[in-house]
């Protein structure tokens, strides 16, 4: 295809490649992706008066200067020319994938693997049809080590990325229900997520699996793997605390190494133990391993301490769902502290369990004896008025103007949400 060596070839040579128009620089190379609300077309003439060495359209209508590269679909093109990059780089690439906690097992294994190689990975969660190309052609030749964070909301999208990725190892962190009203069932999250392990497996690379997670190893049966956990193969450990931070002893050939964390919550014991082996599969030093993940802090709204002058919290409002809202509050319970509060917002996109799910989570609460719990979104609504020590917000402005009136002081607080709700937006009047 000579449009894709034309601009490979552009890009090879420094051109940068974008998707947003408003970023276009001179020798830049712009493609131009369609939206729900936008038409990345309609920019093409000004990508021009800004510089572009190329403009990538799909419509003949904006084919309007020399500098116009049409082909039959911008977003295919920009998926292929991602593959061909990945496919000249010639690098292993770590696939990750999960319902909970890829992101977090995403930066960990990235901390770990730098301890040796020149590693680039996906940069926050870009991690759909788009962000996966973009990160691929981020690497380049200096490029040792990648790894790609794969996320979905419908059936088969895993699959599809690793058409492009061509994982060499794979990791599936869980599978839980989520995006439900996408998928149509629990099933077909397992058959999308599970197509990773399926095109590792074509390549005859190597799988790192939880090897308490009964599902997974279910899945990853009679291919190369190296299982972890408790009682995992290769590598094994166990949960030291959990208050504030996750510590967790790793077993070596020269005894129990100490790793101290800043991640909360003992639900990251596996991720952090995925990126344990990893680093061990490719033999870190497992005191570089342990500088590695110690020294990583948790950013972008996962699972974040802040203290306040007022409070302290814990902050996780990027995602929710049935299993990660579950373990958030669970372990929320166990931890020692007083005047506790919750400020727990809707899970979205769930579908025909939704009502059942946010029931659940307020049995739970209730089971754990919180004294008071703040529900925020229209899908607490109706079970709300069945709990007395609930307090309910139809959205999270409302919740705003009461904390503006309603000083709360001296509380340590759970924060965790749907992105959706964006609680993150409550934090400077607590």
């Amino acid at each position: 295809m000579k449009e894709l060596e034309l601009i490979y070839n552009s890009f090879l040579a420094g051109s940068r490649i974008t998707t947003d128009s408003r970023e276009v620089k001179d020798g830049d190379i712009f493609i131009a992706l369609k939206g729900e609300n936008h038409n990345g077309n309609t920019f093409a003439a000004k990508a021009v008066a800004q510089g572009a060495k190329h403009v990538v359209i799909d419509e003949v209508a904006y084919n309007t200067a020399p500098q116009c590269v049409l082909v039959p679909d911008t977003l295919q093109f920009l998926q292929q020319l991602a593959n061909h990059h990945r496919r000249k780089l010639n690098i292993p690439i770590l696939g990750i994938t999960g319902t909970n906690g890829k992101t977090t097992t995403k930066e960990l294994c990235h901390a770990v693997l730098s301890q040796k190689y020149n590693t680039i990975a996906t940069k926050g969660n870009l991690n759909n049809h788009i962000g996966v190309p973009l990160t691929l052609l981020s690497m380049d030749a200096s490029t040792e080590f990648g790894i790609v964070e794969m996320g979905a909301n419908h059936p088969g999208e895993i699959k599809e990325l690793c058409k492009i990725v061509e994982p060499d190892y794979g990791i599936i962190t869980n599978i839980g229900y989520a995006h439900l009203e996408g998928f149509g069932s629990y099933e077909n999250i397992i058959r999308t997520k599970s197509a990773l392990y399926e095109v590792v497996k074509e390549k005859s690379g190597i799988l790192f699996v939880n090897g308490e997670d009964k599902l997974l190893c279910q899945l990853s049966e009679n291919q190369k793997r190296y299982t972890y956990g408790i009682d995992g193969h290769f590598t094994n450990g166990e949960i030291v605390q959990t208050t504030p931070y996750l510590v967790y002893a790793l077993k070596t050939h020269h005894g129990q190494l100490y790793i101290r964390t800043k991640l909360i919550g003992g639900y990251n014991f596996d991720n952090a133990m995925a990126a344990t082996t990893v680093g061990m599969y490719f033999n870190i030093d497992p005191l570089q391993i342990q500088a590695a993940i110690e020294a990583y802090t948790p950013s972008n709204l996962r699972s974040q301490l802040l203290k306040t002058n007022r409070n302290t919290i814990i902050l996780d409002a990027y995602n929710a769902n049935p299993s990660s809202m579950q373990v958030a509050i669970s372990n929320f319970a166990e931890m020692k502290a007083d005047n506790k509060l919750l400020i727990i917002g809707e899970m979205r996109e769930l579908g025909a369990i939704s009502e059942e799910s946010h029931k659940n989570i307020v049995e739970l609460m209730k089971k754990n004896h919180f004294p008071q719990v703040f529900l925020v979104g229209p899908s607490f609504e109706t079970i709300a008025n069945n709990y007395t020590f609930t307090r309910y917000f139809p959205d999270t402005d409302t919740l705003i103007e009461y904390l503006k009136v309603h000083e709360i002081r001296h509380a340590f607080i759970l924060i965790k949400g749907s992105r959706g709700n964006k609680l993150e937006r409550i934090t400077e009047y607590l």
